[in-house]
């Protein structure tokens, strides 16, 4: 089979597309032919070595850590699932990845697909839908009625987090880029703040219950804006080289979310995708031989939107 793999850390041209033995499924897994993965930050992070600590790969390592498509082999003690079924998973960071035409998954990661979208877009779905709802009904215990900051609402992550902060009844305010600020909107952010132009803290009046930071900030800038959460309230910080601030004295937790797989709560996304309560935005598709590219386009601070990444027919 056709696999995007590099052999040692370092920037993008390290990606090769190559031909490998398409893998058997061990007790407990299935065997995924693979429709499409997506390009998440997380790749780039993992590919470049900066993440050896928390997220050891083997090397030569495929990357691709979301995954939709149909089941094609069982391995041994596999129930609930069938050759011919379609799935959708975020799959363990230090494992083979899914930027191939075959990938081997632990059963229990899997839930069944959106059946309202195709089956390559729904690839888009589970990294950044998850991390959007762990970040704010896991760690932050929203409710309906609160105030929630999100910044960097625009990308990927943060329009789950205000669709689904505005389902919950919160009153949502995006900070965004300028070219990003409409797609928070679009989500349905109350108040939108491009951070371009005007200082968070002038721009919000009022404090706010729930601080959900999605982007890159100097500590100094997290910590102004944390200064916005009222007494009881949270800061979820995912950039995770960098500690969200707390306030013991206010009663304000800080919480460093570090994305998980959870087939039950992808489940409950996807449930939501196809009631048409959460949509599923699909910037681009670009065949796998154009994975080392695109790595090479995040790099350059080019890329927008979200991307899905799709292999040959086998």
């Amino acid at each position: 089979m056709k696999a995007v793999r590099f052999h040692r850390y370092g920037p993008a041209d390290v990606l090769r597309l190559e031909d490998v033995e398409a893998p058997l499924p061990g007790p407990g897994q299935v065997r995924i032919r693979v429709a499409a993965t997506s390009f998440n930050p997380v790749d780039a992070s993992i590919r470049s070595g900066g993440m050896q600590g928390s997220i050891p790969v083997t090397l030569p390592h495929t990357p691709g850590v979301d995954v939709a498509g149909t089941v094609d082999l069982l391995g041994d003690g596999v129930s609930g699932l069938d050759v011919g079924d379609d799935v959708v998973g975020f799959l363990p960071m230090t494992a083979t990845g899914a930027a191939a035409q075959h990938v081997l998954a632990p059963a229990g990661a899997l839930t069944a697909a959106p059946t309202s979208i195709p089956l390559t877009e729904a690839a888009a779905l589970p990294a950044v839908a998850l991390t959007a709802w762990q970040a704010l009904f896991e760690h932050a215990h929203l409710e309906a009625g609160q105030r929630v900051l999100v910044n960097g609402a625009g990308g990927a992550v943060g329009v789950h987090a205000v669709r689904l902060a505005k389902r919950a009844g919160a009153h949502v305010i995006a900070v965004a880029g300028a070219r990003s600020g409409g797609r928070a909107r679009a989500a349905g952010a109350d108040e939108v703040v491009d951070r371009s132009r005007t200082a968070v803290g002038t721009a919000v009046t009022g404090q706010v219950d729930v601080l959900l930071n999605l982007a890159p900030l100097e500590p100094a800038e997290l910590a102004a804006m944390a200064d916005l959460v009222r007494s009881s309230g949270v800061t979820v910080n995912t950039t995770v080289w960098m500690p969200a601030p707390a306030d013991e004295e206010r009663g304000v937790r800080g919480v460093n979310l570090f994305v998980r797989s959870d087939a039950g709560q992808l489940a409950e996304l996807v449930a939501l995708v196809d009631r048409g309560e959460l949509g599923v935005d699909v910037a681009r598709r670009v065949p796998l031989a154009e994975l080392p590219a695109l790595h090479a386009e995040a790099a350059a601070g080019g890329l927008s939107g979200k991307v899905v990444v799709v292999p040959p027919t086998p």
